[in-house]
């Protein structure tokens, strides 16, 4: 603001002062709107503040870059609609289906039986054509792209270490670590990722990114803690490591990538959307943003390893060593780090950015904070995807809050009412043999 402007008004009346002063801090407060909600969304995170608003607005928040709709779209077809289950089992007691999903914020439920759809209901800000934020079921996109990428000759192996492609990362946690390990969430780097704890790093890197901070100068920043690959840590900023590798192996941003190898061969019905920081990075992690329809795409292209209506979109091969865990703190079940939060999946076996929940049956899901879930069990034939905002999640490191497990023996149940009740409904329609 000018002096020349200042001594311009000076001789305006009162009220007409007023009235332009009042006028240039609403011009202040639409210029900086994003800033400004972002300050104030990160201590409301994992505070129990609900966050239905703001998972189905966040290019209202942050700045995104857009993933086009596909040029020639697939829409699953739809079958005799299903209803799910009245109640589940967890724990010893039963939950009732509508309480638990009213509890956990859930915006979307979408169920699919051998790629039809047989369940689909939204609720609060949710919709058929409302994108809506992945949280870290995102990573399980960008494991999908680096598998493309090394099918394609830009990656040579998983057992390059990563700097061999991000050169900026040396001398960081991530300096030597192979590929392989930053998949597995055994880089060894220093990390807390307790969202109930105010001083941990995520949520430091929260207050850092709605600052303004660049993602790959925290990447940078991280220390190492531990031999890499001798134990399991979960840490988001493997992933962003991860998307920093796509970017530099391919020539090409993480979201442009998804566009050509996965969004358009899946033929995806609705634009996406990818946070980015100020230089125009993906937040890889955990900043996708799309409709629950597409979601469903993935856990469907996985379900039947890789090949999207013949075509081979993801190698096979990538898909099977993504959802087959090789050492015994990856297996459900087996150990992690000691001093790791309790939440979060410490029981729940993973691969290559991917939940593995039982490996024979095959069963496994992406999943996010907030109880985001793409949930899949190919002997059923059932990819199930739920978004939620759990207005719980955070509060507390615990599963009283975050409701993981019970959310997945909620999808379990979905999955063996569905996959029941088909064959009986063919039956009675004399459908079946």
């Amino acid at each position: 603001m000018s002096l020349g402007f200042l001594v311009s008004i000076a001789h305006l009346p009162l009220s007409a002062i007023i009235s332009v002063t009042a006028a240039l801090l609403a011009l202040a407060a639409w210029r900086y709107r994003s800033t400004i909600l972002r300050i104030r969304l990160a201590p409301t995170l994992f505070s129990g503040a609900r966050q239905d608003w703001t998972f189905s607005h966040i290019a209202e928040i942050f700045p995104t870059v857009e993933i086009p709709a596909a040029k020639h779209r697939s829409p699953f077809p739809e079958a005799a609609y299903q209803d799910l289950p009245e109640t589940f089992d967890y724990e010893g007691q039963t939950w009732d289906t509508d309480a638990f999903l009213e509890d956990t914020d859930t915006a979307a439920m979408l169920v699919l039986k051998d790629g039809e759809i047989v369940h689909e209901t939204y609720a609060g800000a949710g919709g058929r054509m409302q994108d809506w934020l992945s949280w870290s079921v995102a990573k399980s996109f960008v494991s999908a792209l680096v598998g493309i990428a090394i099918e394609e000759g830009h990656i040579h192996s998983i057992y390059d270490p990563v700097t061999d492609h991000v050169p900026t990362l040396k001398g960081s946690a991530y300096d030597g670590v192979t590929i392989k390990q930053v998949l597995q969430m055994c880089s060894g780097a220093s990390w807390n990722e307790d969202y109930s704890d105010w001083k941990s790093d995520i949520n430091r890197f929260a207050r850092t990114f709605a600052l303004g901070g660049s993602l790959t100068d925290f990447a940078r920043s991280l220390a190492p803690a531990r031999k890499p690959g001798m134990y399991r840590l979960y840490n988001s900023i493997d992933t962003q490591v991860l998307g920093m590798l796509v970017a530099a192996s391919t020539g090409k941003s993480l979201a442009a990538y998804m566009q050509e190898k996965l969004w358009e061969p899946l033929g995806a019905e609705s634009p996406a959307r990818w946070i980015v920081d100020k230089d125009g990075v993906e937040m890889a992690f955990g900043g996708l943003t799309a409709t629950a329809r597409d979601y469903a795409k993935l856990g469907e292209l996985y379900r039947n390893r890789g090949n999207w209506h013949g075509r081979q979109v993801v190698p096979e091969a990538w898909v099977d060593k993504s959802l087959a865990p090789d050492m015994p703190h990856l297996m459900p079940g087996g150990f992690a780090l000691p001093d790791a939060p309790s939440g979060y999946g410490q029981s729940l076996g993973y691969g290559f950015q991917w939940w593995v929940l039982s490996t024979a049956p095959l069963e496994f899901c992406a999943m996010g904070v907030y109880n985001e879930f793409i949930y899949v069990d190919p002997a059923r034939g059932i990819t199930i995807v739920k978004l939620s905002s759990n207005r719980d999640y955070g509060v507390k490191p615990d599963e009283e809050h975050a409701k993981e497990l019970k959310t997945i023996e909620f999808l379990r149940t979905v999955a063996r009412s569905i996959s029941d009740a088909i064959p009986e409904a063919e039956k009675r329609t004399g459908t079946e043999g």
